[in-house]
């Protein structure tokens, strides 16, 4: 009988499930949307039941549709967006918010409630924050158990389980109560190359109740990534998603990490695998995430990390991103007036709108390759949701510069394509910031529901002097998460071997020299108006 794996990704907006053979050809997916509730004070919040019933639905789905039996599935992984997850001392969920409703149970990752936290930790300046880039995000999950603490003690001092959303998803399949190096070391400050939770640090922040039984509460066992779990799937968790007792699960990944587990690395089309350390993950979603590989450890200035072991073995990872990225597009198209009917009109064409402004913008232009062009009067920088990296700015804000009193699609073309340069600068910054302290890539794999964008890759390219390859997979992220599972139940020896033999490169676009100065000048207004939004924020701060 044939082999095959599941894996199972969570999303900002959607769960999804993909079933793979042993080769990496995907066969099946299915994908449920997951409910999302926000209110005022940046709180946004999720529900671990919801998200474990559409996990269940996409998982009998993918199976039914593929017509693959369950006896055939030797691997279940998982990966999740690095959102919190509480729980109690019999698993039930606790609320974490101020409507008091337990099935709201999760802080989703870019709830920014505990900004004040944040800025406490960075102040007292622990050595731990050496391994974040120096300052800690609230993204990230101290900041958000210190406004529990603060906000919510009874949810506090009641919950027995803080989880990242991943290893939720592993504990709610095996029981066991490890936790993934990639999800603690990422967005815990777990120490993986000491191979420790550092007390002190907890102690300074006022987290010390954290440290007793060892660390118990929020993991006082962490494993490799694709480690096997437990004795796999438990009766219970198997019957909910229609495969076999026992079927391995390997221990998970963030989302974006999932991404990168199956993208670097991929043999190319002379069937050479390639050096992961030469190549930048980029994983474009609501956020954006990118990955680059060291041998040895590597300090930059607001890009997260350095991380041992935190995504492919023996390897130091740094991780930089934006916090809004697809959000961000999403946001900044829908503010023009033209939007509604350039919306209604692509569903009438059975298109996306992204589709639709990608077709008039090489219209315009004459080519895919000259759609740059279009935005030498139309300047976006696009940081909605503060500077991830590298400057490590929540607080940031965007600017958009050129606008007029033009209301027609042309115009909303013009924008859109603006926002994908002010996107692909703010990856030519996190691309620099690395370059600066030795890290050089040369190649860019990119990944996500953005990536299948050829005007996209071409403006990333031309922007940052990339190459630009898409994996042959049109599911990178879920292909990643079924590499544990293949890895958990013995297939593959470990991540490298399953890469080697599931993951293979797809089209690459080469930079056009041609296009140097024009993106050279574009840097450079984006440059400008980002320190504009710095020095107009610093004449109304509380001490100014």
């Amino acid at each position: 009988m044939s082999e095959h794996f599941i894996g199972i990704d969570v999303g900002t907006g959607s769960a999804r499930a993909g079933l793979f053979d042993a080769t990496g050809r995907l066969l099946a997916v299915a994908k449920r949307p997951i409910r999302m509730w926000r209110e005022a004070g940046d709180i946004v919040e999720q529900s671990s039941e919801d998200i474990w019933e559409a996990i269940t639905a996409c998982v009998r789905e993918a199976l039914a549709s593929a017509a693959v039996p369950a006896l055939s599935v030797r691997g279940v992984g998982f990966d999740a967006t690095c959102s919190l997850v509480v729980l109690d001392g019999e698993a039930r969920p606790l609320p974490v918010g101020p409507s008091g409703d337990p099935a709201r149970n999760i802080v989703v990752w870019m709830d920014h409630r505990a900004m004040a936290q944040a800025d406490r930790i960075n102040a007292i300046g622990h050595p731990v924050l050496d391994y974040v880039g120096g300052t800690i995000s609230p993204e990230m999950e101290t900041p958000k158990l210190l406004w529990l603490k603060e906000h919510q003690p009874y949810t506090f001092a009641k919950a027995a389980h803080f989880f990242d959303l991943a290893d939720y998803l592993t504990f709610r399949a095996t029981g066991a109560t490890e936790r993934s190096v990639c999800t603690v070391t990422c967005k815990w400050t777990y120490l993986a190359h000491e191979g420790r939770w550092d007390p002190s640090y907890f102690e300074a922040i006022g987290l010390g109740d954290l440290t007793d039984d060892g660390f118990a509460r929020i993991g006082s066992r962490v494993v490799d990534i694709a480690t096997p779990l437990g004795r796999g799937l438990t009766p219970q968790a198997a019957d909910e998603l229609g495969l076999e007792a026992g079927t391995p699960v390997g221990a998970s990944l963030i989302d974006a990490h999932a991404g990168g587990v199956g993208t670097l690395g991929a043999l190319s089309a002379s069937g050479t695998a390639g050096d992961p350390t030469s190549e930048l993950a980029l994983i474009m979603g609501t956020s954006l995430c990118s990955m680059a590989l060291t041998r040895e450890p590597v300090f930059v200035d607001g890009v997260w990390g350095p991380y041992f072991g935190a995504l492919l073995p023996g390897t130091w990872l740094l991780e930089g991103g934006q916090s809004a990225y697809g959000a961000a597009l999403d946001h900044i198209i829908a503010l023009h007036p033209a939007y509604p009917a350039a919306l209604a009109g692509a569903k009438a064409e059975g298109a996306t709108i992204f589709d639709r402004l990608e077709a008039n913008a090489a219209r315009l232009a004459g080519s895919i390759e000259a759609a740059a062009i279009l935005t030498e009067r139309l300047h976006v920088v696009p940081e909605l949701l503060g500077n991830r990296a590298p400057e490590a700015d929540p607080h940031a804000t965007g600017v958009i510069a050129g606008l007029t009193l033009a209301s027609d699609e042309d115009d909303l073309t013009r924008l859109f394509v603006a926002t994908l340069c002010g996107l692909c600068y703010g990856t030519r910054q996190i691309i620099e910031a690395n370059r600066e302290k030795g890290v050089i890539v040369e190649t860019i794999v990119v990944s996500g529901g953005a990536s299948r964008s050829q005007l996209l890759r071409r403006i990333l390219a031309d922007a940052t002097g990339l190459k630009v390859t898409l994996p042959e997979t049109d599911e990178p992220v879920l292909l990643g998460a079924a590499m544990l599972g293949a890895v958990a139940s013995g297939h593959y020896p470990d991540l490298k071997d399953a890469a080697a033999g599931m993951c293979r490169q797809g089209a690459t676009i080469e930079p056009m020299a041609e296009a140097s100065a024009f993106h050279a000048r574009k840097y450079e207004a984006f440059r400008i108006l980002q320190q504009g939004e710095r020095r107009i924020r610093a004449l109304f701060a509380p001490s100014a």
